[in-house]
């Protein structure tokens, strides 16, 4: 499948501000089954970019607008093409007994940990042996987990920041897709099974069929041993197939945030995101291209 994705942020402040600094994660990652083809970011007003690959190897790139401005415009356009991903059978996966292997692998140890999003408490623990109905492989178990959130929580857009603590969302029992993925990640740590918060987009095809699809998407990864990291999206409870783009993985939210920076000036600002996302022809190569189905086309 290749998509054209164009993801573009507004940011209008009350009066005039000055060194806006901003870090940004918006370029697809290149990792199988998936290929960023074309990026390119555009910002208004015109700034330098700077570009480096963080320490989870996606890709970051951070510019500064030092002269007074009102409204700062970052737009990221991307051609993706991606695959479906190689996972686990439902019947045959490595047994939860094999989780001390990947607690020694180095690319696995950070993503057992407690994070500030991501406390493992007894209630969390106790949930994820609830949800887990007694499975004993690995996949099998992140599966149950991601239908636990799917069925005990309400989608409910708005109702939540992403500074509302874990705790809160374990009252209200709502919240949104990045509300789930760190719920969903810390009952699988709860468990010690290796689980990393994905960052991106899903492709919701000319219906509305998928939470989460207006904006961008959060879902969880687990590794499993002889395959490698495998998604599951708790918010819509299904893998991350070929309709998913990453864009950036980490620990938590914190690791992956599309946009954060800091400026001097007003505190008042608003601020629009618009997002539309389309599948090219197959042959499609670079730039402007009439697509097959516009997807998503939303302000919020």
């Amino acid at each position: 499948m290749k998509l054209r994705i164009v993801h573009r942020t507004i940011y209008r402040y009350a009066d005039l501000v000055t060194q806006n600094t901003n870090e940004v994660r918006l370029k697809p990652l290149s990792a199988a089954p998936q290929n960023c083809d074309w990026f390119e970011l555009n910002l208004t007003p015109r700034a330098r970019c700077s570009s480096y690959v963080d320490f989870y190897f996606n890709y970051v790139q951070r510019f500064e607008i030092p002269e007074p401005h009102r409204e700062l415009v970052i737009e990221s356009v991307s051609t993706v093409t991606t695959g479906e991903p190689n996972l686990p059978s439902e019947a045959d996966s490595a047994p939860m007994t094999r989780l001390s292997e990947c607690h020694r692998l180095e690319k696995c140890h950070d993503f057992i940990q407690p994070t500030a999003f991501i406390p493992l408490t007894p209630e969390v623990w106790r949930l994820a042996i609830d949800a887990s109905e007694a499975q004993t492989g690995i996949w099998q178990t992140a599966r149950s987990m991601a239908a636990f959130v799917h069925c005990n929580f309400k989608y409910s857009p708005n109702s939540t920041t992403i500074n509302t603590p874990l705790a809160d969302i374990l009252l209200r029992k709502e919240g949104v897709c990045q509300d789930f993925a760190h719920l969903m990640l810390a009952m699988c740590r709860s468990l010690k099974i290796p689980a990393r918060y994905v960052s991106g987009y899903i492709y919701n095809g000319a219906a509305e069929k998928l939470l989460g699809a207006q904006a961008s998407h959060a879902w969880c990864e687990v590794f499993v041993p002889e395959i490698g990291w495998c998604g599951l999206d708790p918010t819509n409870n299904q893998p991350a197939d070929q309709r998913y783009v990453k864009l950036a993985v980490g620990r938590d939210y914190s690791d992956v945030a599309p946009i954060k920076g800091y400026y001097r000036g007003t505190p008042d600002r608003e601020l629009k995101v618009e997002l539309e996302i389309c599948e090219l022809s197959p042959t499609h190569n670079f730039g402007p291209s009439e697509s097959k189905d516009v997807a998503v086309k939303s302000i919020l």
